[in-house]
């Protein structure tokens, strides 16, 4: 084999000692309970850290999520939790507990998730939770790890934290419990150096996938052997070892040598602990000679013990590690480490990640010494544009099989000068650049075999779109300072599938955005309501994450909350709440209630519009029940009289008529009105309007009647018996009526031809004897000398306006004239018929 030595001087930060991280394993517990069990914002109680000595006794009987962490309780009561039947998450942590009172979970079925940890617990509690999947009791001051029977029980059980600073040996019955259960996860230890392990005891837990061991074992690693000779017994995969090596700790032996006969760990993980040169080449000799796939180093202190740094053998054999993590290396010495290993050992590497060591520039050997990588994390360092493109640096191939890329939280700028460099990697699909300090001041030429690139929490506003290569089949701009999104945004990627803008300040989705799109995450911006045209522009949509947003819960968003499929929607209904109106303030979308009727326009017109027509038909009937159309029709005459008598106010003053009067009569008595009246006044100059003869054919009689009346200076009506039965003579004297009131004149002249009865006085004439008494009227004379008088009157009055004149002449006519008497009354409802 052709071996090469590749010194690699790995550039660290050595002067300051970098943020203590640790893998905290009971918070990602707690993430994946609150997942678990969390359906809505409402149903969760958070009342950590309020220095409560008790439990509330009033809490929502709906409760899932309960918080009481970091309150001095000192015990659990069972009565505040009598109610909380619905409760799945319960947290109780760093509450100085030293008692559970008996029967408490009774009331609690559904629990899930039960965090205890960091109390002063100093016995295992009973508990008969047969829903429980994650348990943690770790961090109390239980003297052993014997578990009670009742966790025979617990068959869904499975995550089980176990850890005390008091429980110093772990003895072959005390995880009995659970030999026959289904945990998969399994912490043990409190971070104490154990003095005894019985063989066998973890060999009984057959169906564990992943151990961690929370336990030092600087002064006993014949115990630690023994440990991983159980370990191979079980199904396990993942093996974690934290804080295996505290501090300042001088390994002696090969404590790992198992590693190479346990071919199921495929996993490994270092977590907390101090590590020298000297120990890391007898550590990695093992890993690759063992079964393991991933080894990680997280939080790790790294020393060089030995004069020529770490300088790893030759071996002859086929290795198959393929991923090395280190994440948070800190170093301490005022020396550059340096690593020296033949190239074969690395060359079969697919994944590398070195983030969180504060490196500022990549060895240039790196770069075309990794034949086989495909995934390279850099991420949380310092390196910048020219750090990880070194100018100084000379080689004939870059990561020549580099697919994926990560360097996010660094320092780079110019994303022009990014997207040329990435050039030079054939092969890469990928590239994270998100929480750096990006600019666009230039124009971006990428590589066509770039699909895939994050730029979230940079600040680059709208126009960012136009610097991003049309190949892309999936953008991450989440919290880059977007305002709006448009179909001419995402027009220029025809390729487009995936879409991140979480967090910016996009208010509408625009509609056709992009038919391709599969996936889109809006969540967290300012949308009010998403609508149905806009995810029509969506064909191809299959998730949809817009939660967090300001949703204005009406009628805007009622298609979104009822007909939308809500497989769409990873995050709902957790993470969707109105947030205006007032009234519905907080209130989850999944609860609020509006009806149909009031948002759908199509409903509300079928509705409608019967009950519409009902009301009309209902009118209708009332209407002609009442003859509301005789009524309808005399009113309309009213009307355009009305305006008629608005138009002629100044009639008397400034026009000039063209009848002197209009003759009102009865058919049957046309006769003496040819023969005597017309003749008579005719004769005399004067002009006359008679209906048979000036009525224009073809226009309506009433129009005729208005027109004839409002053209003559006086309206004469000549009275009989058969007057008062016409309708049409009926119909002459209203016109005529208010023409006069509208006028304000005394146009009316009345010559009674005959004397009238009172019995043959139609109901109609009301008015008409009122009329006689106010107005002027003759009595036609059967003697010819009074007749001479008679005519000599008549043509006066048509011929004068002076009302003095005419009422003393109506006084002296009245007293021959014989009236009509009082108790006659009109006819209102009878049918017009002809004179």
């Amino acid at each position: 084999m052709a071996i090469k030595s590749v010194q690699v001087a790995l550039l660290l930060w050595t002067t300051a000692l970098l943020s203590w991280r640790t893998f905290c394993l009971a918070e990602l517990m707690e993430d994946q309970g609150y997942a678990l069990c969390v359906t809505s914002k409402r149903q969760v109680q958070n009342l950590s850290g309020q220095n409560r000595t008790n439990v509330p006794l009033d809490l929502n009987n709906e409760t899932q999520y309960l918080d009481i962490s970091h309150n001095p309780l000192v015990k659990l009561q069972a009565a505040p939790f009598q109610r909380l039947s619905q409760l799945c998450f319960l947290k109780a942590t760093s509450c100085g507990l030293r008692l559970i009172y008996p029967g408490l979970f009774v009331h609690t079925p559904k629990l899930k998730f039960l965090n205890i940890s960091n109390n002063l617990l100093d016995y295992i509690p009973d508990l008969s939770l047969p829903l429980l999947k994650i348990l943690d009791l770790a961090g109390n001051q239980y003297g052993s790890y014997q578990l009670p029977a009742t966790f025979e029980g617990l068959a869904n059980l499975s995550a089980l934290y176990l850890g005390s600073e008091n429980a110093l040996q772990v003895d072959f019955n005390d995880l009995d419990s659970l030999s026959d259960s289904s945990l998969q996860h399994l912490i043990l230890g409190g971070g104490v150096e154990w003095q005894r392990y019985d063989r066998g005891s973890l060999a009984k837990m057959k169906s564990l996938q992943k151990i961690t061991l929370k336990v030092p074992f600087c002064e006993n690693l014949d115990l630690f052997e023994n440990l991983l000779e159980d370990v191979n017994e079980t199904q396990t995969t993942d093996l974690e070892l934290v804080n295996v090596f505290p501090d300042l700790c001088n390994v002696t032996g090969d404590p790992f040598r198992n590693l190479r006969t346990m071919p199921l760990v495929k996993n490994l993980t270092i977590l907390n602990t101090w590590i020298n040169s000297s120990f890391m080449m007898i550590f990695l000799k093992n890993v690759f000679l063992s079964n393991v796939v991933t080894i990680t180093f997280a939080n790790i202190t790294y020393n060089e013990d030995t004069p020529e740094g770490f300088k790893f053998p030759t071996l002859n054999h086929t290795m198959v590690i393929s991923s090395i993590i280190f994440d948070s290396v800190n170093h301490y010495q005022y020396r550059y480490p340096t690593f020296e290993m033949s190239v074969d050992i690395y060359s079969k590497l697919e994944f590398l990640k070195f983030s969180g060591t504060r490196m500022n520039i990549v060895p240039c050997n790196v770069m075309s010494s990794l034949p086989s990588l495909e995934t390279l994390d850099l991420s949380n360092n310092l390196l910048s544009d020219t750090g990880f493109w070194w100018p100084g640096c000379s080689y004939t191939s870059v990561f020549p099989k580099l697919r994926h890329l990560s360097l996010s939280k660094n320092r780079f700028v110019d994303l022009s000068f990014i997207a040329q460099q990435t050039h030079q990697m054939k092969y890469l699909e990928s590239l994270d650049l998100s929480y750096n300090s990006i600019v666009l001041d230039k124009l971006c030429f990428w590589p066509i075999h770039i699909t895939s690139l994050s730029l979230s929490n940079n600040n680059l506003g709208n126009k960012v779109f136009s610097f991003l290569s049309q190949y892309l089949q999936q953008i991450d701009l989440s919290k880059t300072g977007i305002t709006a999104l448009t179909q001419e945004d995402l027009l220029q990627f025809p390729m487009l599938t995936h879409l991140f803008l979480s967090s910016n300040s996009i208010k509408v989705i625009s509609t056709d955005l992009s038919p391709t799109l599969v996936s889109l995450y809006i969540d967290q911006n300012s949308i009010t309501s998403v609508s149905r045209e806009s995810l029509a522009g969506l064909p191809s949509l299959r998730t949809l994450k817009a939660g967090d947003n300001p949703f204005v819960c009406s009628c805007d968003s009622y298609w979104f909350m009822t007909t939308l499929n809500k497989s769409l929607l990873p995050d709902w209904p957790l993470d969707y709440t109105c947030s205006t109106p007032p009234s519905v303030a907080d209130l989850p979308m999944s609860e609020y209630r509006t009806s149909r009727m009031s948002c759908e326009a199509w409903l509300q017109a079928a509705v409608a519009l019967p009950v519409t027509m009902l009301i009309v038909l209902a009118l209708c009937s009332a209407f002609y029940a009442c003859d509301g159309v005789w009524y309808t029709k005399m009113l309309w005459v009213w009307i355009r009289v009305k305006r008629r008598g608005q138009k002629q106010a100044n009639l008397l003053n400034n026009t000039t008529f063209r009848y002197h009067s209009f003759i009102s009569y009865s058919h049957q008595d046309s006769a003496w009105v040819e023969s005597k009246l017309v003749p008579s006044l005719e004769g005399a100059g004067l002009s006359l309007c008679i209906h048979e003869r000036d009525f224009v054919p073809g226009q309506w009689i009433v129009d005729n009647i208005i027109n004839c009346v409002e053209a003559s200076y006086k309206t004469l009506f000549v009275l009989s018996n058969h007057f008062v039965q016409s309708e049409w003579c009926n119909y002459e004297l209203f016109f005529a009526q208010h023409r006069a009131i509208d006028a304000q004149q005394d146009s009316l002249v009345f010559i009674l031809l005959e004397p009238i009865p009172t019995n043959s006085l139609p109901k109609k004439f009301l008015k008409l004897r009122r009329l006689l008494m106010q107005q002027t009227y003759l009595e036609w004379p059967m003697d010819e000398r009074k007749q001479q008088v008679f005519w000599v009157n008549l043509r006066s009055m048509l011929q004068v306006a002076d009302h003095r004149i005419l009422k003393d002449m109506a006084l002296e006519l009245t007293q021959s004239a014989s009236l009509i008497p009082d108790d006659l009354v009109p006819l209102l409802n009878d049918d017009c018929s002809p004179k």
